[in-house]
């Protein structure tokens, strides 16, 4: 199943990789070493910890690579929804309630920040705003109880 993502998520993922690769597994291979140096492995809290840190890395570096296999790269700036919401898209949301403007720009999972204003295609915002066009109003349950936002805009850029 194609996982969707921006271009610059699909760059940070890939970015990630190189890093874990180019960086932190040589840097750890290193480290295992120095600490095997030491002697008795059994008592040796510096290699436990380096071969523990070599596992979460070999992990990320296969879960990156069989994300990345599975990736559909999708540019905003080429989405033609007629005006409605859908992934990529940047919205401009009024908050009924206490009259907050806030905008965000659905992305991937793998992307999302909410403090930089990416939200998450699977977050129930995303979910409640999927399909609406600019003048709609979207409910959405949140934690907090329900929450009722108009849509002052939808841009794809």
């Amino acid at each position: 199943m194609p996982i969707p993502i921006t271009a610059r998520g699909a760059e940070k993922l890939k970015a990630e990789l190189q890093r874990l690769k180019a960086v932190d597994r040589p840097a750890i291979i290193q480290s295992i070493k120095e600490a095997r140096d030491k002697g008795d492995l059994s008592e040796n809290a510096e290699y436990d910890a380096a071969r523990e840190r070599q596992g979460f890395i070999e992990g990320r570096i296969q879960e990156l690579e069989g994300k990345l296999a599975a990736l559909q790269v999708i540019d905003p700036a080429t989405v033609d929804a007629g005006g409605r919401i859908v992934f990529g898209a940047t919205v401009e949301l009024e908050d009924q309630s206490t009259g907050e403007v806030v905008k965000y720009q659905i992305v991937g999972d793998d992307e999302a920040d909410i403090k930089a204003g990416l939200i998450s295609i699977s977050s129930p915002i995303a979910r409640a705003l999927i399909g609406r066009s600019e003048g709609d109003t979207a409910e959405v349950l949140a934690p907090s109880g329900k929450r009722h936002y108009d849509i002052l805009s939808v841009v794809y850029e």
